[in-house]
């Protein structure tokens, strides 16, 4: 009996995402400043985020039936493939910059890449927590570039 699968293109999706952050996060010793506070968002972008992390490459039987329709692999390697590269792209353009733009540009193609995995491998929980993570990861995000303006 198979407990789970590894999506070993999603592990590496996941891998490319980090990337850019942990580079960040050694050359920012004074790290990130969170300027919104709300609990529950905050707690429900954390279980979107850790969730999204860990469905991207596991594929549990039952609650991921594979592909939705003859090709959607290639879709899903062809868009997911896409999005990272916007998205390590945007870090490169936006590394020095602070704002609205960037923010959006950096919470909203993860949530793509997040949701269209999820639906196109037809993984349901990935899909679940992708629509969790993106609204509160959008959110966050967009609050906290404006916070950062006014201050």
């Amino acid at each position: 009996m198979v407990i789970a699968m590894i999506n070993f293109f999603g592990l590496l999706f996941v891998a490319l995402l980090l990337l850019p952050n942990l580079l960040f996060a050694f050359t920012h010793k004074d790290g990130f400043e969170n300027l919104y506070h709300n609990k529950p968002v905050e707690i429900c972008e954390q279980i979107g985020r850790f969730g999204c992390f860990l469905f991207a490459w596991i594929e549990i039987p039952y609650l991921s039936r594979g592909e939705l329709f003859a090709g959607a692999k290639t879709v899903y390697l062809i868009t997911g493939g896409v999005l990272v590269a916007l998205y390590l792209l945007g870090w490169a353009i936006f590394w020095r910059e602070s704002s609205l733009r960037k923010a959006l540009v950096l919470s909203i193609l993860p949530s793509l890449l997040f949701l269209e995995s999820g639906i196109l491998t037809q993984n349901f929980p990935l899909i679940a927590l992708s629509l969790l993570f993106a609204p509160c990861h959008i959110l966050i995000s967009a609050k906290n570039a404006t916070a950062s303006k006014k201050t």
